[in-house]
């Protein structure tokens, strides 16, 4: 195959004032510059980028960004400077620190009927946002859907994330993880997480797929892994993820238990225990008793109505009579009480961080 490379064009006004800059500065080398007796073309290569520099590019300067593991040993510590031709050049870290917001605490309720839009994201999925507020930042949950089943054009890809939860809501989906073996098909009922970076891709959907995705924080970064091929050789299921086991919770089989609120059970999907306490999901049905006033101690308290219908009563709120499709988050301290609940109600509650206290009355 003929080699091709390709090069980003920027102005000039005068080469001579260029070439140090980009060659002791911005520690680029330069492969070619000509004419020889009054040069106006000089070519810069480097830092993953081919540059030319060119006396005829009629174009603004631009932008370049310099990612680097040392950002204040880079150009002296300069995180912003400005070449002779009017290049703007930022420094920056190559791998910045992973900082979760704090978070917004607010009472939100999110319904189906209210029509919010479905947003087509990415490899054409599309997105219901349950928390427009975001929280602030700290959390982002997706209802997200896939009408027409069939190959799903996804790549080897993962996230810079502190938590992230699959849940298939409806239908089912194949997918493969880094390391955790041959492909396998995501049911309804069941959920994974995808722990800090692990190498995953979406494969196969059915007819009107439907999962719940919950992210924390909300703007994190996707990237794509155009190395890795999945499945990978190495099967290691214990591997940890930034302290974070990948989990395959599967609901046939899983043991129900009483739950923390009174009238209702749930079974645990072992996300608290293998996540280090980051995040704990449970799946609640009704249970023995009547429902009860009470407030939680937690961070972030997330829930979806899968099925069935209750009313969500909030102090100093106007009860909500709630059914499938819509979602709640209610912030620390406030009181709320999960009235009249059918008997096939069903939902996803999702807490941060996974361990936290209940408080009656």
């Amino acid at each position: 195959m003929a080699e091709i490379r390709a090069e980003v064009r920027l102005p000039t006004n005068e080469l001579r004032d260029d070439i140090p800059f980009f060659t002791k500065v911005l520690k680029m080398r330069m492969d070619t510059i000509y004419p020889a007796d009054d040069p106006t073309v000089a070519v810069f290569s480097g830092h993953g980028l081919r540059i030319r520099v060119d006396a005829d590019a009629t174009e603004a300067p631009g932008t370049l960004r310099i990612l680097t593991e040392d950002p204040d040993g880079f150009a002296d510590g300069a995180r912003a400077l400005v070449a002779p031709n009017g290049t703007r050049i930022e420094i920056d870290a190559l791998n910045p620190p992973f900082v979760l917001p704090a978070t917004e605490h607010a009472f939100v309720v999110r319904k189906l009927a209210d029509q919010a839009p479905w947003v087509i994201g990415r490899a054409g999925m599309h997105y219901r946002d349950l928390i427009p507020s975001r929280l602030g930042g700290s959390i982002i949950a997706s209802h997200i859907r896939i009408p027409d089943g069939g190959p799903v054009p996804d790549m080897v890809h993962y996230h810079t994330v502190g938590f992230q939860l699959i849940f298939c809501y409806r239908g089912w989906v194949d997918l493969v993880y880094e390391d955790q073996g041959e492909p396998f098909r995501l049911f309804a009922g069941n959920c994974v997480i995808q722990p800090p970076e692990i190498r995953h891709r979406v494969l196969f959907a059915s007819d009107n797929i439907e999962v719940i995705e919950i992210g924390v924080p909300a703007e994190h970064v996707t990237t794509i892994d155009h190395e890795m091929e999945l499945p990978n050789a190495e099967v290691n299921p214990e591997r940890l993820f930034q302290g974070q086991r990948f989990v395959h919770h599967k609901a046939e089989g899983a043991e129900w238990r009483p739950f923390r609120l009174k009238g209702f059970q749930s079974r645990d999907t072992t996300i608290d225990a293998n996540t280090g306490g980051v995040a704990g999901v449970h799946v609640v049905r009704r249970g023995g008793g009547d429902p009860e006033w009470t407030r939680h101690e937690g961070d972030i308290l997330f829930t979806f109505v899968m099925e069935g219908a209750m009313t969500l009563e909030g102090e100093g709120k106007e009860p909500f009579r709630l059914s499938p499709g819509d979602a709640f988050v209610i912030p620390p301290g406030m009181a709320t009480r999960y009235a009249e609940p059918s008997d096939d109600i069903e939902l996803l509650e999702v807490a941060l961080p996974g361990a936290f206290t209940t408080i009656s009355g």
